[in-house]
């Protein structure tokens, strides 16, 4: 039995879940709405502000999908009533982020400014000029648009220069040697 997917998903109070026939899960709450569809062959119950999810079979498929389903639905849950974050860093001489309406502008050593536009649902602030944080409701949305800004200028292991994580450890190279 899979262990994550056996865990009950409990809807707090003032988030509303509806299931369609075909498994489409709406998830409303006070941060916003969210939609994901879910596998038709397993089976979601909700009963008392609990909600479970139930494989048909033991087969490989639907139980690797068990685990993913419940994490799924779990984590709308948690983004419409407390939505998630990511914190970036901009570490390097002269790389400095700003923020101007939704436009994000990074400085990254290139011989132009590298403008960023907030996709829908996602707002970047910068309370710094080296510090970044995306916010969302959508976990999906908030990782891929993080992951997009750092690969503009992915930390390197030498000097440690570039956009990193908050909690993310560069493992630094000690450079050449001379004789």
């Amino acid at each position: 039995m899979s262990r994550i997917g056996k865990q009950p998903v409990t809807i707090p109070a003032g988030v509303e879940v509806t299931v369609s026939e075909k498994n489409l899960v709406t998830v409303k709450g006070p941060k916003g709405e969210l939609q994901e569809q879910i596998n038709v062959a397993l089976k979601i119950n909700i009963e008392d502000n609990v909600m479970t999810v139930e494989r048909p079979t033991n087969n490989k498929i639907h139980r690797s999908l068990h685990g993913l389903s419940r994490t799924l639905i779990s984590n709308m849950v948690d983004g419409v009533t407390k939505g998630f974050e990511k914190k970036l860093q901009i570490v390097g001489v002269g790389y400095r982020g700003a923020k101007q309406g939704d436009k994000l502008n990074l400085s990254l050593g290139f011989s132009h400014p590298v403008e960023m536009i907030d996709p829908e649902g996602i707002v970047t602030e910068v309370p710094t000029a080296n510090e970044i944080i995306v916010k969302g409701i959508s976990k999906q949305l908030v990782g891929n648009y993080a992951a997009k800004i750092r690969s503009w200028r992915e930390p390197e292991p030498y000097k440690g220069k570039g956009i990193r994580y908050a909690d993310e450890v560069v493992r630094r190279k000690e450079g050449k040697t001379g004789k």
